[in-house]
């Protein structure tokens, strides 16, 4: 059984399919072209993957960008042919199935980065208000503090003051 999550085997049934309808890197991009968009994969990326050991070679071929417009175009997965066998009817739409719970995925998940997003930004507001507050409240306890502390040295003076004009106070007498 082929395990087709493995991109070596992904190439291997592509080359198959490619061989056996007889296609030639031409025929490949204008029906990639023509399924898939103008543009979606390169002639020479095309030519690439259907190289002799391309399937055991350094470069990496993405599932996304190269091979999956490649299913779609030379395994006509994404529509279902009265020629098919039951199998592969039921396959297809199954992949079909799949495919679209994988856009509302993504569609939940981009939705959720935005409402996590702006959830984040109100609070980072809410958070820098909050602390902007208590830095002015920490200023003005830091002026009460200064102004005590300035009243207190005035105080302990008016104190020395007075405790000098006693002592040196002529009509004093000493205990």
């Amino acid at each position: 059984m082929v395990n087709f999550t493995d991109a070596k085997d992904i190439i291997l049934a592509l080359k198959k399919v490619y061989n056996e309808k007889n296609l030639s890197i031409d025929k490949t991009l204008a029906l990639v072209n023509e399924k898939v968009g103008d543009g979606a994969v390169s002639r020479s990326t095309i030519q690439a993957v259907f190289a002799q050991g391309s399937e055991n070679g350094s470069r990496q071929f993405g599932y996304d960008t190269i091979l999956k417009p490649l299913c779609i175009a030379l395994l006509d997965i994404e529509t279902i042919e009265q020629d098919d066998s039951e199998d592969v009817k039921a396959y297809k739409a199954i992949l079909k199935l799949k495919k679209e719970i994988i856009e509302e995925l993504k569609s939940a998940n981009e939705h959720t980065k935005v409402v996590y997003a702006d959830k984040l930004q109100e609070e980072t507001e809410q958070f820098q208000k909050s602390l902007e507050f208590i830095k002015h409240q920490v200023e003005l306890k830091d002026q009460r503090i200064d102004d005590l502390l300035t009243m207190n040295k005035d105080l302990m003076q008016t104190n020395n003051r007075l405790i000098n004009q006693l002592m040196d106070c002529p009509l004093r007498k000493e205990c």
